[in-house]
């Protein structure tokens, strides 16, 4: 009898060891799994462009692991523009990063209340508010000389002045690649910059938000004062208002910041 008792006490304390052990590896596995970074990102562009300018960018985020989805804005409304980055969100195999650059950053506002969003990263742009629109932060701080806009065609389409473009729009890229930019730019329905935001994802999800401190196209202050309103997690830049290309490890290390510290609020 005392053989049978000392070998079922030895079988309890080996059965406790094993649900302690279990317990422990449970809580590590969990802890891990809890700070892995989303590995999905999703780049939207903004007017005057298009989703190639991405590209170093991309080849950072690509090479540290990430899955990288880029939107190709039709610019033709903020409601197309935010089919067009819904249409990419729903393919994402689960929670990603939503970036979006100047006039993109006004298509992510309105896009990221998708649930598969987690975190916003805005880059050199707007973050505008319920029933704000682009175009009136656009006119919130006086137009720097070196930048400017065409009068809407006779399709409605506006550009980036070509004689503008390198000074106001690329000034920290060279003279070629910014005459080349200018010259293969994708022009945007003037009215886009009219409509109004309706959903607002900031006020749901964290967000970053990168000032480029040598923007001429909208002013750095313009930025700062939306970022900080959103509650948005600042960094300040060197660079102009295509700050994702003449800077490319420096967004992307803000977008792999965002990427393992984003979460619902």
């Amino acid at each position: 009898m005392k053989t049978i008792l000392r070998i079922t006490g030895s079988l309890k304390q080996i059965l406790m060891t094993a649900v302690i052990c279990s317990g422990a590896l449970l809580f590590n596995l969990t802890r891990v799994n809890a700070q892995q970074p989303f590995k999905n990102i999703v780049l939207v562009h903004g007017a005057f462009a298009d989703g190639s300018g991405w590209r170093a960018v991309y080849d950072i985020l690509s090479k540290k692991g990430f899955h990288v989805s880029i939107v190709q804005n039709p610019l033709s409304s903020l409601k197309d523009d935010v089919v067009a980055t819904n249409s990419i969100l729903n393919k994402q195999d689960g929670p990603a990063i939503l970036v979006g650059h100047s006039w993109g950053e006004a298509v992510i506002t309105e896009a990221g209340v998708h649930p598969k969003v987690a975190g916003l990263v805005y880059v050199a742009g707007f973050a505008p508010d319920k029933g704000e629109t682009a175009g009136q932060w656009v006119e919130a701080a006086p137009a720097a000389p070196e930048a400017g806009f065409t009068a809407p065609d006779e399709f409605g389409l506006v550009y980036f002045e070509p004689s503008k473009f390198h000074s106001g729009f690329a000034a920290d890229l060279s003279q070629a690649k910014s005459d080349f930019m200018a010259a293969s730019q994708v022009p945007i329905q003037g009215h886009s910059f009219e409509e109004a935001i309706e959903n607002v994802a900031w006020k749901i999800k964290p967000s970053y938000g990168i000032v480029a401190t040598q923007d001429k196209a909208l002013h750095p202050d313009t930025e700062r004062k939306m970022y900080q309103r959103a509650g948005a997690k600042i960094i300040e830049i060197k660079g102009s208002h295509v700050i994702f290309i003449s800077q490319p490890q420096a967004v992307a290390n803000v977008i792999i910041e965002a990427a393992q510290h984003s979460l619902h609020k």
